[in-house]
């Protein structure tokens, strides 16, 4: 098995749907040469040697558009991504 370890101050990313086929609500498939929104969030599942990071692994962030480089691992599509790309992370909070 291979594992991937982020360097350079980097984040990996498990991003749903980085590519590939899309069903619209009405059963149409949508092929990937059609131009797609891509996603902007992403389960954190590595970082690298970063002092003081405000996330963790298994925290889900909101990063900017068009950042990283996409990379397939055994089957397992990945983003890989500077931390300074990292905008937001998405936190569970109590109704008041």
């Amino acid at each position: 098995m291979k594992e991937l370890q982020p360097v350079n101050q980097n984040v990996i990313l498990k991003v749903d749907d980085l590519a590939g086929e899309q069903k619209t609500a009405s059963g149409i498939y949508i092929p990937d040469t059609v131009e797609k929104e891509k996603p902007k969030s992403g389960e954190v599942i590595a970082l690298s040697n970063i002092e003081g990071p405000e996330i963790a692994v298994g925290d889900t962030v909101v990063f900017k558009d068009f950042s990283g480089t996409e990379i397939d691992l055994d089957g397992e599509k990945l983003l890989v991504l500077p931390y300074a790309d990292v905008l937001a992370k998405i936190v569970e909070t109590e109704e008041i």
